[in-house]
Order: C-alpha cells, then sequence, then structure tokens
C-alpha cells in the first residue's frame, strides 16, 4: 500500500487542495479537521499507518505546536511538515524547534510540497534503517523491526511475541526467503537473553564431515587437521540464542546428538571425554516438510517434537502483499545509501508492477529485484523499466486465462494445495513413459523428467508431499524442478 500522509487543517478548501495533490503524488491521504482529532489519530490503532503529517500551525484549540508538542512527549518519529500563511522568522525557527522536519508556506506550490514530503520520508527512512541495521549488529532487532502491514503477519508477530517471553524451542516454518531468521532474530531482541550471543547456523551449508565439530566443538587432535581445540557453535551461543536454519538437511548422526544436548543440556564434544554443561536456547528454520520427512525416516520423529513445541508458520510474500510497497521502500532506501544513487523513490506504474508479481523467491527475490533497479537507474525515479523480468512476468501470467494459483508452502499443512491440482484425474494405471520420439531417437532428459514429474502430480492427485517422496526428493526440491521444466504453469491450469 502507499505511505500515508496525514493531512490537518481546519480550512475546508485547504484540505481538499492537499488531499488532491497527496494522491497526485501516489501518496494515501488521511484528514484531520483539528489539532485535537489528529492527535487523536496519531496516539490511536493508526499511528502506525502514518508516515508523514501536513500540519496548519495556526488553527482554533489545539494549534500546530500544541500538536507538535505532543508528538515529542508521546515519543513519536513522524516526519511533520508544518505549513501556515504567516511566513514569518520566528514561526519557522518555533516549529523547527518543536520538531517539524520541514516549512512551507500557504499556497504551498505542488512542486515545493512533493519535494518536501519526498526529502521528509527519504529521511525517515533512512534514519530507520540505520537504526535498525545497528540493532540487528548489537542482536537487539526487535519485533517491532519486523517490516509489515500485511494482516497475514499479524499472528506470526503475536506468536513471536509470545515465544520471546519464553524459552521454549520455537521452529519456524516457511518457503525459502520469506525471512525466518529474522524472525528469529527478533525474538531473540525481544528475549531476556538479548544481552547474549545470536549464533545462526546454516545446517544446510555444512560439510558432512564436520557438522559435529562444528555445532559440539572438537578437542585437539581428535581427528587428521584438527590442530587445536574447538568451542562449536553451542558453545558460543552459551546464554544466549543458537539459530539452527534449514534443521531438516541435519544427517542421522548430528541428528541423535543434537536430540541429546537439547534432552540433557549438553554437548559432548568430538574426541572429548566428558559431556559440557551448556544454556541455549534453540530456535530452529525449514523450508521442508518435517512431517514427511518423520514419515520416511529420513528426519527423526522424536527431534521432531523436540523442535515442534512452538511452531512459528511465515506466510509467502504472495499472501501478504500489502508489504509488498513497505519493503521495495525500505531496500530502496538501503541500496541508494549503499550504491551512492540519487534515487528518491520507485513510481506509482513500477509498484503496482511489483504488487501484481506473485514473487515466487518471496522477499530475497525482491531484495534483488530493487538492487539492480537501483543499480540500472539514471534519474531520480524507478520506473518500469528498471525492472524487465518482472514485466515480462506479469504480462505473461496476464495473458494466461487461467488465474494464476502458486503452489502451497512446503512445510506448512494449514496452507493446503489447490483445488484444481487436487482434484486432477488419475492417468489410467497401465500409463508408460516412451524414451524415445517418433523417429526412434532417445528423447532429451529434461523432456522424460517432465513427462514423469507431471505423470506422478496427476497420479498422486496434486499431493506434492506425497509426489516428491515417491520421486524420492525434496519438496523444496520438486518447486524447483517444476519452475525450471516450465510446468508451474501446467500444475496451475490443471
Amino acid at each position: 500500500m502507499p505511505e500515508v500522509v496525514l493531512i490537518v487543517d481546519d480550512d475546508p478548501v485547504q484540505r481538499r487542495l492537499l488531499e488532491a495533490m497527496v494522491q497526485r503524488f501516489g501518496y494515501q491521504p488521511m484528514v484531520a479537521e483539528s489539532g485535537d482529532e489528529a492527535v487523536a489519530l496519531l496516539m490511536g490503532p493508526d499511528a502506525s499507518r502514518t508516515d508523514a503529517v501536513i500540519l496548519d500551525l495556526v488553527m482554533p484549540d489545539l494549534d500546530g505546536l500544541g500538536v507538535l508538542a505532543r508528538m515529542r512527549e508521546s515519543g513519536l518519529n513522524i516526519p511533520v511538515i508544518v505549513q501556515t500563511a504567516h511566513g514569518g522568522i520566528d514561526n519557522v525557527v518555533s516549529a523547527m524547534r518543536a520538531g517539524a522536519a520541514d516549512f512551507v508556506v500557504k499556497p504551498a506550490s505542488a512542486e515545493r510540497l512533493q519535494v518536501s514530503l519526498r526529502n521528509a520520508l527519504a529521511a525517515k527512512a533512512l534514519t530507520g534503517e540505520l537504526q535498525r541495521l545497528k540493532r540487528k549488529h548489537n542482536g537487539t532487532l526487535t519485533i517491532a523491526d519486523v517490516i509489515t502491514r500485511s494482516a497475514a503477519m499479524q499472528p506470526v508477530l503475536k506468536a513471536a511475541e509470545k515465544a520471546a517471553a519464553s524459552i521454549i524451542p520455537v521452529l519456524i516454518e516457511g518457503q525459502s526467503g520469506v525471512g525466518k531468521e529474522l524472525v528469529a532474530r527478533a525474538i531473540h531482541g525481544s528475549s531476556t537473553r538479548r544481552a547474549k550471543p545470536f549464533v545462526a547456523v546454516n545446517c544446510g551449508a555444512l560439510p558432512e564431515n564436520l557438522v559435529e565439530s562444528i555445532l559440539f566443538g572438537h578437542e585437539k587432535g581428535a581427528f587428521t587437521g584438527a590442530t587445536e581445540k574447538h568451542m562449536g557453535k553451542f558453545v558460543e551461543a552459551d546464554g544466549g540464542t543458537l539459530f539452527l536454519d534449514e534443521v531438516g538437511e541435519l544427517p542421522g548422526p548430528a541428528q541423535v546428538k543434537l536430540l541429546r544436548a537439547l534432552q540433557e543440556g549438553e554437548i559432548e564434544p568430538v574426541g572429548g571425554h566428558k559431556p559440557v554443561k551448556v544454556d541455549v536456547r534453540i530456535i530452529s528454520a525449514t523450508n521442508r516438510d518435517l512431517i514427511a520427512d518423520v514419515r520416511t525416516g529420513r528426519f527423526r520423529e522424536d527431534l521432531f517434537y523436540r523442535l515442534h513445541v512452538f511452531p512459528i508458520s511465515v506466510p509467502p510474500l504472495r499472501a501478504r502483499r500489502d508489504d509488498i510497497p513497505e519493503l521495495a521502500r525500505h531496500f530502496l532506501t538501503r541500496f541508494v545509501a549503499e550504491e551512492n544513487k540519487r534515487v528518491r523513490a520507485i513510481s506509482a506504474s513500477a509498484m503496482a508492477l511489483l504488487s501484481a508479481y506473485h514473487w515466487p523467491g518471496n522477499v530475497r527475490q525482491l531484495e534483488n529485484a530493487i538492487f539492480r533497479a537501483v543499480v540500472l537507474a539514471d534519474g531520480d525515479e524507478i520506473g518500469v523499466n528498471e525492472f524487465p523480468q518482472v514485466t515480462a512476468q506479469v504480462s505473461s501470467d496476464a495473458s494466461s486465462s487461467e488465474p494464476l494459483i502458486e503452489p502451497s508452502p512446503a512445510m506448512v499443512s494449514s496452507w493446503p494445495e489447490s483445488e484444481s491440482v487436487r482434484n486432477a484425474p488419475i492417468l489410467p494405471a497401465g500409463h508408460s513413459l516412451s524414451l524415445t520420439d517418433s523417429r526412434g531417437e532417445i528423447r532429451p532428459l529434461d523432456d522424460i523428467e517432465r513427462d514423469a514429474i507431471r505423470f506422478a502430480i496427476s497420479h498422486y492427485r496434486g499431493q506434492m508431499s506425497e509426489v516428491a517422496r515417491r520421486l524420492r526428493i525434496g519438496r523444496s526440491t520438486l518447486y524447483r524442478k517444476l519452475e525450471g521444466l516450465g510446468l508451474d504453469e501446467d500444475v496451475e491450469a490443471q
């Protein structure tokens, strides 16, 4: 959704003029007829939605300076642009000392007001981003730092708040790129352990022969190459939080030792002769269907129930489209500063394009798209031309006669498969796949694999967990193959 600008003016004609200008700039106007009404809005449930304020300085009852004083007392850091018909230097000084970001004289031109709003919003975004990066570096990122305005994320934030008040093991489920580590950091930063280390480990990136050493440490001489003692991630996170990302990728032996560490509160380094006590809060994350992995024996059932005590499911970006503009502006602010570019905004048409796209790579894909657009941009505004790949994909989706139906997330049973896929007809039991074409030549491997996956999806009525299990691949791998082989649209159209 666009940024919200609160217009505070007792003159109805002036309010309508400002409202029309704000809409033309691409923002969403919100109107208050008096200072008291503005304060009520800023202190109420809509406070978090307000991005900037255009405030008349001279009003009956509570005037503009009074509103600024109330905002300062309440700790509100919303940028305020003060406007008045009296442009004396004393008024300007008083307003700026009271916390105003800028000052315009009535009647302000559209160009002057637009520049003022852009600068105020850009300064607010940059300040917020710098503070957020500082808190992330210090391990004090809080739940309030999670950028969202979507109703679909509110259950996630509420669950995170409850998890932060406890030391209960948390399992964060969600597709790749939805922000599982951000939620984990927010839980840690909002907990009583925030002064202690937050240690993140990507279990899927650990070499299988070094998993136990990295997690639990090793003694000097425990194996070839162990020339020094290594404490391991558990000891490193002692007193704080250990985040096990992609925990479903852990090999069997490491799962056994992890289970013991959770049960006993102690670890045994490789080559060690006595256990080491550790006080670690475990937050794990996965993009796999761990229940299906338990059924196939790939993941230990007892470990699953140790980790799956307090599950939090993060929805994909396409299920929270209200977050797309907010996240896009957040990434724009960061990359503009990093790349030293003069880009100030994303055009309304480009923002509409981003909101229409289904983002299979979720927040990470959006972040990369904004980074690329900032590098490509030549002017002070990013337009549709800076998103050629997104434009092509949205156009392709729009030309389809079928509505876009995305595959359900791999790990959340509460996100069902689409009805059209589930009700796909079963092919005859005797159906076979030919390895040769009409000329007797061997068919390309991609064509054979495409037909095999298409048959499996139809045979198991679109139950993607079962399809992945029967094909002996991970469910996330199945979705990557669907996209890589061009089958995702075929599945959606069934």
